[in-house]
């Protein structure tokens, strides 16, 4: 029996941009990020916001990530603990997959 839709966690996805002077691969910018997240709202907290960085959406230097509804400004909080010599930067915040792909990452 599928869950129904009340029940079923809400997302959001986060467009995001890395600006730094060498260009940085996926498993670099996801440590980073996971790193700061984990730094600023602990161990339960990064278990409940349940951030995945999309791999098959990043591209020169920018991508997308899925959390969860409640957790976007604490993921935007955290970008600003990146300091090693790269500031990652918000594009922009969508409910759906495709608007934030088009509107964000084109």
């Amino acid at each position: 029996m599928p869950l129904l839709p009340s029940l079923k966690e809400k997302k959001r996805y986060v467009a995001f941009e890395v600006v730094s002077k060498e260009r940085l691969s996926f498993n670099q910018v996801k440590k980073l990020i996971e790193e700061a997240l984990f730094k600023y709202i602990g161990l339960l907290g990064t278990s409940k916001a349940g951030m995945q960085i999309l791999k098959e959406k990043y591209n020169n230097n920018k991508g997308l990530i899925r959390i969860n509804h409640k957790f976007t400004n604490h993921l935007k909080a955290c970008f600003t603990l990146i300091n090693k010599k790269t500031i990652v930067r918000s594009l922009g915040t969508s409910g759906i997959l495709k608007k934030a792909e088009i509107k964000y990452l084109r």
